[in-house]
């Protein structure tokens, strides 16, 4: 018997029948691919010209560093609070507005009148750049169909393998024959193209206002400065001396406690913007705990090789490219076959990912074993060691994320996954910041002792450079263990923690 409606209510509308996935949605999903991309290559090639721009523009090396710093505390705070955004406002306002605002604070950033402008621009520019990535990966979990999921996902895994490796290539392209205003007007393009292929691909949802009833402010006003506080302390620590700054020590203490008020607001508030409840599922944990050491490693390798090069032989970006280009092309191929194979129902995406890491392991090893008289063909072995490595030790760890999810708990996992993808990239470089300058500090004191007991006159000029060059080799070598270290230890964790998944399709 079919219920009746009360007297003046107004009838129930029907939900919406999910989209049918054909060409229009796959234009939509590969425009936020698009997009994601050319906000993460943006983020990269700024670090990496950084020095161009500050020549250009007469910006002083400490003021430059709040550059990056500001940029990625805006787009790790966004990160953690735009799928709320889009569960709101729809995917498809967030996604256009997001891809607008990342475009003209880009085209913009090149004419600001002084720094405090520029600032202000690149930190508008990095929580427009910083929504973008959550919605890909909402995009993949809401449309696409069982059998090509995997395949969405892998797409949203080139914005960690493909992108940060072609970051060196293009910015020694716009610097070497553009100019320096290109590593901010690069995103236009492609921006251009994005927006085109959103408009006309993503469905269009319905506002949701009603949910500001139940929004979270005080998680927001807990969770926004302490993201944004432990961002900039992480990245500024080395250069200020960490606990020896009170700066430093305001924003990490600070920051970790506003983050322990923020998840003891989150757990009982009614509409969170993170789902703490979720990480009692074992694989999602595994997942989030694993993709911060995963991130660490991507992050290392690219960082040793290229400053190895600069420092010792004096590379230019432009020459370091093809080191770079040696990962990053391959991706297109073989991020679909490690797709395709953790497709297949007999595989267990654990093992993959088990592979994956032990392949990392075996490249860092290998350059471990570096000499200062390594050049740029020295390293193609490794990177191309790295090639399937990288992907393998990415997709699984997408899949055991997302495997089961209710889809009213896809936003929740996104803006996890995200936000711990951010955070992890910072906490990385601060901590390879340190490392290294312990490291460099180390050697330098041992070779100095040495060298002091030497008899006889020595030239002094060669000397000092045949050092240096010991120093840099020592302290890279030193790292690439630390990382192998690192991948192992994260494959002792994969028999006791995950649990068997399978893809959609094998399912």
């Amino acid at each position: 018997m079919s219920a009746v409606p009360l007297p003046g209510a107004a009838p129930a509308a029907a939900p919406p029948a999910p989209p049918v996935f054909g060409l229009r949605l796959a234009t939509g999903l590969a425009g936020v691919l698009l997009a994601v991309l050319v906000s993460g290559l943006n983020e990269n090639i700024t670090k990496i010209a950084l020095a161009d721009i500050r020549g250009a523009m007469g910006i002083a090396r400490d003021d430059a560093s709040w550059l990056v710093a500001l940029y990625a505390a805006a787009s790790v705070s966004a990160m953690a609070f735009a799928p709320w955004c889009s569960v709101t406002f729809s995917l498809r306002r967030v996604t256009l507005a997001a891809i607008v605002v990342c475009m003209a604070a880009g085209v913009l950033c090149p004419f600001a009148p002084n720094f405090s402008v520029l600032l202000v621009l690149r930190v508008v520019q990095g929580a427009a750049g910083g929504a973008l990535p959550p919605m890909l990966m909402t995009v993949a979990l809401r449309f696409l169909p069982p059998n090509i999921k995997l395949y969405g996902l892998g797409g949203y895994a080139l914005s960690a393998t493909f992108g940060p490796s072609l970051g060196t290539p293009l910015a020694a392209f716009w610097s070497e024959y553009l100019g320096w205003q290109w590593a901010f007007w690069q995103v236009v393009p492609g921006s251009i193209a994005a927006l085109l292929m959103v408009s006309w691909g993503l469905p269009q949802d319905p506002l949701r206002l009603e949910r500001f009833r139940q929004f979270d402010w005080r998680g927001l006003l807990l969770g926004l400065p302490a993201i944004s506080m432990l961002v900039v302390g992480l990245l500024q620590g080395e250069r200020l001396a960490w606990f020896a700054s009170p700066l430093i020590c305001v924003l990490l203490g600070g920051g970790l406690l506003l983050l322990v008020l923020f998840f003891i607001n989150e757990w009982s508030h009614p509409l969170p913007f993170f789902k703490l409840q979720l990480l009692s599922r074992r694989n999602l944990s595994h997942a989030l705990l694993t993709l911060g050491g995963v991130l660490f490693v991507l992050l290392a390798v690219i960082l040793i090789p290229s400053s190895y090069l600069a420092q010792v032989h004096a590379y230019r970006p432009l020459q370091t490219a093809p080191v770079m280009l040696m990962v990053a092309m391959p991706q297109l191929i073989a991020l679909p076959l490690v797709a395709a194979l953790c497709n297949l129902r007999a595989v267990d995406c654990r093992w993959v990912l088990a592979i994956g890491l032990a392949l990392l392991a075996l490249s860092c090893v290998l350059g471990a074993r570096m000499s200062p008289d390594w050049i740029r063909t020295h390293f193609y072995l490794l990177q191309a060691v790295q090639v399937f490595a990288q992907p393998m030790a990415v997709i699984p760890l997408l899949l055991l994320a997302t495997t089961g999810l209710a889809p009213q708990d896809g936003p929740f996992a996104s803006a996890w996954f995200n936000t711990i993808k951010g955070m992890s990239a910072v906490v990385a470089t601060g901590v390879l910041d340190t490392l290294i300058t312990r490291r460099n500090h180390f050697h330098s004191t041992v070779l100095s002792e040495r060298l002091g007991n030497l008899p006889g006159a020595v030239d002094m000029a060669g000397l000092s450079a045949r050092m240096h060059a010991q120093v840099v080799t020592l302290t890279s070598s030193d790292l690439y263990l630390i990382v192998a270290a690192i991948a192992l230890a994260m494959i002792v964790i994969i028999p006791i923690l995950p649990t068997r998944v399978y893809a959609p399709r094998a399912a």
